[in-house]
Formats: C-alpha cells, structure tokens, sequence
C-alpha cells in the first residue's frame, strides 16, 4: 500500500485523492472506510483521515465504519466556507473582476466567492454596485467614486446576509450590467441548488434584471446536493468562472448551451 499523505484542511484544495473519494460516495451513497483503503491502495488509517478531512469541509458526513453524502437541508456553517478552498476562491475572484470594466453597475449576491470578488474589485473606479451582504457593501465603500446601494430587510447575524420581502423588492428597481452570484450545488446536468428558499427567489429576481449573468463556483460546488431548486445552468447564467475544470457530463452540458467557462489559473 502506499505511504500515507496529510489530508487537506479547510482552507485548501482536496487533493485529487480526496475529490476521487467525493465522486464515490455521490455514486454509491455510501462507502466502509475498508472498502475505500482497497480501492484507492492506502491504509485505512489514511483513508479515515481523508474521511474526517472531508467531513471537515463538509464534503461528507461520518457515519459508522464509513462515509456519506452531507445534508441536503443543511449548509455548512459559514465559519467553515469562509475558509473552504479559500485560495481556489481568490483565484476565481480575480479572474471575474479582470472582466468587470470601470464605470459598471452590478449586482453582488450574498456568499464565500462573491465576498473575494468584491474585495478584488476595490482597485475599480465608478461602480454603482447593489448588494445584500453588509461586508460587501463596507468593501466596495472603499472603492474610487464607487456608489453602494444596500437593500433592506432582516440582518442574518451568520453572515451579515439582508432577506426578506423588502429585499426582493428592492433588488426589482434596478437593471444592471453585471450581476456576480454563488450557488450552493451543480449538479451533473446543470441543475442549480441551493440551502435557502429565500435566497433562491433573490437570485431569479437578480438574474431577471442583470443584462449579463456570471456564476462564481468553485470545484466543491461540483456535484454537490441541497433541497431548493434555482433553476439551470443554461437558462440562467452567461459565463462560469471556477478554479476547476467542470466534470465531463456538466462542460458537456455547458458546451451545448453556449455557457462559457473561465477556469483560474
């Protein structure tokens, strides 16, 4: 058996072991830490690390002698996807702002990835940007000759996230140029998911009024599964931008509707 290696923790990338064991349990529903050490040839002592490190992430669930899929009525808590991939992130943040000119009106949704992008966008000059998210908007402040709009409703104390009915009313004033938005799950077929119905109906509201749409997914939104539908990936978004290519079945999936794809170095 080969040696074994240090999982991944929870500001990194999983490694390619990792996210192999990830696509395993998503097809089986459910795999015995035994039957992962022969599969992948390594001991079961670091087949429980890769488990417990993915648990961490929130990638799996432990159960018993085993691994399986994570809650799809859960999120994982915002203190962990602050830090989950958080290089991954920043890349993808960097990549979307170089396509975002000067001058520009956006919309920037609440989550871990459009949080980085607005920190990248601060070297921009005139933005007119409406946000939910009152880190975001304190970001974009900083901005030259930047305006920030901030739509009103319940502060959610986990994220400084604003929702409610005031929100989506809010957010159906305005037709932007951008709108810059995360996701909780892709799945293989392009289906978008997400944890909070409130969220979803934000985000139809924010595609209905942006003139371009992109999607900010790193590699551990891939094939991940949540309870409330948002829509597909071909009706709703222009351009992916991720730190990761797709899996085969979803670029197939993009290729055929036209989506384009921006991977980050």
């Amino acid at each position: 058996m080969t040696s074994s290696s240090s999982p991944a923790s929870s500001d990194e990338t999983p490694t390619a072991r990792q996210r192999a064991i990830v696509d395993l349990v998503e097809q089986q529903g459910f795999v015995a830490i035994g039957a992962l050490a022969r599969n992948f040839d390594i001991t079961q002592q670091t087949a429980r690390r890769d488990v417990n490190a993915l648990c961490e992430a929130g990638l799996l669930r432990r159960y018993h002698g085993g691994a399986g899929l994570p809650s799809t009525v859960e999120n994982i808590a915002y203190e962990a996807r602050q830090v989950l991939n958080l290089e991954g992130k920043r890349k993808i943040a960097e990549l979307v702002a170089r396509e975002i000119p000067d001058h520009a009106s956006l919309f920037l949704t609440l989550g871990t990835t459009t949080k980085e992008a607005a920190r990248a966008l601060t070297r921009h000059k005139g933005l007119r940007v409406i946000t939910n998210h009152l880190q975001i908007a304190g970001m974009i402040s900083s901005c030259k000759d930047a305006e920030v709009m901030v739509a009103g409703g319940a502060v959610r104390p986990i994220d400084a996230g604003v929702t409610g009915e005031m929100t989506l009313d809010f957010f159906s004033n305005f037709k932007v140029d951008y709108a810059l938005m995360s996701i909780s799950g892709i799945e293989s077929d392009g289906s978008l998911f997400d944890f909070d119905y409130r969220e979803v109906r934000l985000l139809r509201v924010i595609i209905a009024n942006a003139r371009r749409v992109f999607l900010l997914a790193d590699q551990t939104k891939y094939n991940r599964h949540a309870l409330v539908r948002a829509g597909h990936i071909a009706d709703s978004i222009d351009a992916l931008f991720t730190d990761s290519a797709p899996p085969r079945a979803l670029a197939d999936v993009l290729a055929e509707h036209g989506v384009a794809v921006h991977i980050a170095d």
